[in-house]
């Protein structure tokens, strides 16, 4: 294994978080004839709290919330308050484009989504901990055929070009990528996103978010609808 350009992983690498504006109508859209427009934008409200409260638990370093749209939404500049964290804007360009800026100016470092309430403290301690170790890339696959959780000790375009973001085939698509490029990489525990009517009902039943936060009176308005 060619291990040339690789960046050491320091003691505090940086944890990144992706996110969008919880605008009613432009969150969680699939869930929008369940839910309702404002119904799905809580629902992310909460599945990104909770994501939050999961990356500074894991204590693996700085933690950024990279925001689609800009810094500039009242939500995002309440979240920066409530978290102590550092905002920056996504920019422009698909997902791949954006992820690969943001992991570009941290070398070393693991970026998560913000609809994935299965993941873990652990998960993102033990993909550190696989960059550390020599991994040049880590995943966590996602059960519909995408991954919630990528961290890179070093950094290619050719591995966000041309993969269909959105799709079942983001994975194997990656893996590929990786292998073309002579890569070593980890994989650990399959994980399952929030997307569909029937990963609602799975909430439900798994009670991730209850036990994250038992509610308020203010804040029992705000659930799980």
């Amino acid at each position: 294994m060619n291990l040339r350009g690789a960046t050491r992983v320091g003691p505090d690498a940086a944890l990144i978080v992706f996110a969008r504006a919880p605008v009613p109508g432009r969150v969680k859209t699939r869930l929008v004839p369940l839910l309702g427009k404002q119904g799905a934008a809580r629902l992310y409200v909460q599945l990104l709290e909770r994501t939050l409260r999961t990356a500074l638990a894991a204590r693996i370093g700085r933690v950024e919330l990279y925001c689609s749209a800009g810094i500039n939404s009242p939500y995002f500049r309440k979240i920066k308050k409530r978290f102590g964290i550092r905002l920056r804007p996504q920019g422009r360009g698909n997902l791949g484009d954006r992820m690969y800026r943001a992991l570009r100016r941290h070398p070393g470092a693991v970026l998560i989504g913000s609809d994935c309430p299965a993941l873990r403290p652990s998960d993102l301690r033990a993909a550190l901990r696989a960059l550390r170790a020599g991994a040049d890339a880590v995943l966590s696959p996602a059960e519909d055929g995408g991954y919630p959780l990528i961290g890179l000790r070093r950094v290619s375009r050719r591995l966000f070009d041309g993969v269909s973001w959105g799709s079942a085939r983001v994975l194997e698509q990656t893996r590929r990528r990786l292998a073309r490029l002579g890569w070593r990489w980890t994989e650990l525990r399959t994980l399952w996103d929030v997307d569909r009517p029937e990963d609602v009902a799975r909430l439900r039943r798994s009670g991730l978010l209850s036990r994250a936060r038992r509610p308020s009176a203010t804040s029992r308005k705000r659930a799980l609808p």
